[in-house]
């Protein structure tokens, strides 16, 4: 199974629409202290996506029960607080025995340094690059502004030629 596949595991969406491009993968959380970072994925999700680069949201539940809601919650309060349009995927294990593969691929691909690969809290930033590998890994505490000059260097190595 490659990435692309591993991204829509168990939704209805097809993986031929991530193809191709530059990929912000994060676990997110409604009611974290690091909520409010949906607006600067947003901010990326609108400055970037028409060179072909999306945000995707996965909810978890995993850190202090900060996302406790149904899958249509979720959607609904980040659409409506924070105006998201990028995907937000259901609600998804990012460690322990019932971890997405997806994020288990990630992990394996990027570990998280001392503290081993698991993912330690809400908002922990994945960057694909268009061939579908793991460019980088960024921690919560890594605002998506930040992440802006990463984000350029994919899309420009990744061009398609033209």
């Amino acid at each position: 199974m490659n990435l692309h596949d591993m991204l829509v595991r168990g939704t209805d969406r097809d993986p031929a629409a991530f193809r191709g491009q530059v990929l912000l993968i994060v676990n997110t959380a409604s009611q974290c202290g690091f909520t409010p970072q949906y607006r600067g994925l947003q901010d990326l999700q609108e400055r970037f996506a028409a060179r072909g680069f999306s945000v995707l949201a996965y909810p978890c539940n995993q850190f202090g029960h900060q996302e406790p809601g149904s899958d249509a919650q979720i959607t609904g309060f980040c659409t409506t607080t924070y105006r998201t349009s990028f995907p937000i995927f259901p609600k998804t294990d990012v460690n322990g025995p019932r971890a997405h593969p997806l994020f288990v691929h990630l992990k394996a691909q990027k570990g998280g340094g001392l503290l081993g690969s698991a993912i330690k809290w809400n908002f922990t930033k994945f960057l694909i690059g268009r061939d579908g590998g793991v460019i980088g890994r960024f921690p919560p505490t890594t605002a998506p502004e930040a992440l802006a000059p990463h984000i350029e260097v994919a899309l420009t190595a990744g061009a398609p030629a033209g």
